[in-house]
């Protein structure tokens, strides 16, 4: 996943361009760069290896000069991380420059045939062949140049090239990109963080639209025919982008879930019973997602059987494809995700389409290709998360399930209201000083395992993710159950378990399991709201309805894997070779 973002307007193009690739980090951040063109009609390109406040000291902006440009951050898939093969690409007449983001299934192809003709490359990526397109169709019709370029195109895309003529142009297929309408300029950014502090106006453009801003903005499709799109308002605050007082995003975050829970539960009343109503009716239900989502879904799974006695089956997004050919017109497909821009979730939904299948999505972003392409979708309400490893995003996820479960059930569930549960999350928050110091002693573990029956696994495996994602640390979460099925024989000094174990159903099962791992001498933590002797370590969580449980033991395990991250020297916001979300397989 990349940043770009695109500029013509009637400000200095190379500090906007800066800021705003600053904002969009998180999608991306292994290199940065930018091409602006100045009155000489002369495209300069400055770029290198590193975060944006890493490189931008070195891209000499004052010498950047010109109203038009375009910016990249990188998140590598084809071609190592270095200087050449950081966006933006020029042509080799220096014509024009592109940023990309996606993958060109066909670039070798392309490659080739651009060489016999004489273009010279000077990367590895895949991305460069665009650059080289556009010059061979570019003859002062920057039009037939896109139309020509996206023709020869195969895979997923989303591209911002900047012209001689002080031109700008994009075009989307599978990927987003968004024009924003500001007083005296436009702005084309994969993200409406790149451009929300100039303006609130944005255009979503479709699948296979190009976009042109020169002296107006013309949108058209692959074919060339006109196409008009309508502006939207958005509505997200850009202040939320703000650390503020937290030394990283992930800490922020993390803390906010006292105000994000509650608000997630608050759902318009029409949307969220025209959800309800159509999983009411679903023949069959299918619920999908990625990495966190998928945790999502397991529990959504569970509450969905076990309190409204529907039956559903849960799908890795990435497996979707492999499925057998199980959707028709009587099913509904539930997708998951915080940023609904992920690659393997939007195919996942085209083939339920395809199918005449019926899509509700959980979204934490109202105007993703997720939402825009689902029946209905409910809206997590967290506002940005910045950092790449999700944490407000995955219990605002929880508050819908739980909210649309007790509307299908109709209140059986017994949920407590939102001032309850925010008061009860900043009393688990309260603790993160006691897992501070639990997290001291996993600076050099390489081995933790987490344990979780029924509502818990989908928690334990959450947790070992999140340790995964921030602290780099090898880390497993396994059914309770399963224990003496195999994993017993991995259990000794060298390894630590933590243990997710409220007083419900599954307490006594799993306090059983804390003594057969304590016997064969591994360190023991218990997140829990009632002590046992067998916890090396205890970390207390509220009692409350059993089914809420896990909403209060992820957040111990967010934050014992963010103060591992520091402790091991990682940064918790921007993990290695992760982005925020995948938008290429």
């Amino acid at each position: 996943m990349c940043s770009i973002i695109g500029y013509k307007g009637k400000m200095p193009a190379a500090q906007l361009l800066v800021d705003s690739l600053r904002r969009m980090e998180y999608r991306g951040y292994d290199s940065v760069g930018m091409a602006t063109i100045n009155g000489e009609r002369r495209i300069l390109v400055r770029k290198g290896v590193g975060k944006v406040a890493e490189v931008s000291g070195s891209l000499n902006l004052v010498e950047m000069q010109g109203h038009v440009g375009i910016g990249h951050t990188r998140w590598a898939t084809h071609g190592r991380v270095t200087d050449d093969n950081a966006h933006p690409h020029l042509s080799c007449s220096h014509k024009n420059a592109i940023v990309h983001n996606g993958i060109i299934e066909n670039y070798k192809e392309l490659k080739e045939e651009l060489i016999q003709k004489g273009h010279e490359f000077k990367s590895q990526t895949d991305s460069e062949v665009i650059a080289h397109l556009l010059e061979e169709h570019y003859r002062d019709d920057v039009k037939k140049a896109m139309i020509e370029t996206c023709k020869k195109l195969k895979g997923s895309y989303a591209f911002v090239a900047v012209f001689d003529d002080a031109t700008i142009a994009g075009a989307r297929y599978d990927e987003p990109l968004i024009v924003g309408i500001a007083k005296g300029g436009y702005f084309l950014s994969s993200d409406v963080l790149g451009f929300l502090e100039h303006t609130d106006k944005a255009m979503f453009l479709d699948n296979g639209d190009i976009v042109i801003l020169n002296h107006k903005l013309q949108t058209f499709d692959f074919s060339g025919k006109k196409v008009t799109r309508p502006i939207t308002q958005v509505a997200w605050e850009l202040n939320a982008v703000d650390k503020g007082r937290y030394a990283h995003y992930t800490l922020k975050e993390i803390n906010e879930q006292k105000y994000t829970i509650p608000l997630a539960a608050k759902q318009d009343p029409l949307r969220i019973r025209t959800f309800c109503d159509t999983m009411a009716r679903a023949k069959h239900i299918y619920i999908t997602g990625s990495g966190t989502s998928y945790n999502s879904a397991l529990i959504a799974k569970h509450i969905l059987s076990k309190y409204v006695k529907i039956k559903t089956e849960t799908i890795m997004s990435s497996e979707f494809q492999y499925a057998p050919d199980i959707l028709d017109e009587e099913s509904v497909l539930v997708a998951i995700s915080q940023s609904g821009e992920t690659a393997d979730i939007l195919h996942s939904v085209k083939t339920a389409k395809a199918s005449k299948a019926k899509i509700l999505s959980i979204v934490n972003v109202p105007t993703s290709s997720l939402a825009r392409m689902s029946d209905t979708f409910l809206e997590t309400n967290c506002g940005p998360e910045i950092g790449v490893a999700a944490t407000k995003s995955f219990t605002g996820q929880l508050a819908i399930i739980y909210n649309v479960a007790d509307k299908l059930s109709y209140g059986a569930m017994g949920i407590s209201d939102g001032v309850e549960i925010s008061r009860l999350v900043e009393e688990v928050l309260t603790r993160s000083e006691s897992i501070s110091h639990i997290a001291s002693n996993f600076k050099t573990v390489k081995d933790v395992y987490l344990l979780g029956r029924a509502l818990h696994y989908p928690i334990a495996l959450e947790g070992a993710l999140k340790l995964k994602e921030l602290a780099y640390t090898h880390a497993e979460g396994l059914p309770a159950g399963e224990l003496k099925h195999g994993p017993l024989a991995l259990m000794d000094k060298n390894t630590k378990v933590i243990i997710l174990n409220p007083s419900d159903s599954t307490y006594k099962d799993t306090i059983s399991n804390a003594h057969e791992i304590k016997a064969r001498g591994s360190e023991v933590i218990g997140i829990s709201d009632e002590y046992d002797e067998v916890y090396d370590h205890w970390v207390a969580i509220p009692k409350v309805n059993e089914v809420l449980y896990p909403l209060f033991e992820v957040i111990p395990l967010q934050i014992l894997a963010y103060y591992t991250a520091l402790n091991r020297n990682a940064d918790p916001d921007y993990p290695r070779n992760l982005a925020k979300s995948v938008t290429v397989k």
